[in-house]
């Protein structure tokens, strides 16, 4: 099988990197509100170390591939209010919608 010529390759690697995107980040006391009050709680580690090991090895997994990816901590005060304001439930999907969104909004002040 062939290789694709070198600017095609430079080109997809440099399309890679300019890819961001928000790790769901938290700190102890945080990680145990948002899965005490989570609808999937089984969606969650064990426990917070488990959960931290996870997330760093994420972190790397895609930085390792070329993709800008940032910590985006969750304050649970914030993100619960967010979901009264979009009634949304404490679910993965709305808390990667959140993530999504606070660091479309950081990005987009920092443009």
């Amino acid at each position: 099988m062939r290789q694709p010529p070198l600017l095609q390759r430079l080109r997809a690697k440099k399309r890679s990197q300019s890819l961001l995107i928000g790790v769901t980040w938290y700190n102890e006391e945080a990680w145990a509100q948002m899965k005490a009050a989570a609808t999937d709680p089984e969606r969650f580690e064990e426990s917070f170390v488990k959960w931290k090991a996870m997330a760093v090895s994420a972190r790397r997994e895609f930085q390792r591939s070329g993709v800008r990816a940032v910590e985006c901590q969750i304050a649970p005060e914030e993100f619960f209010s967010w979901c009264t304001l979009n009634n949304q439930e404490n679910n993965a999907a709305s808390r990667a919608e959140f993530v999504s969104e606070k660091l479309s909004s950081a990005h987009d002040t920092q443009a």
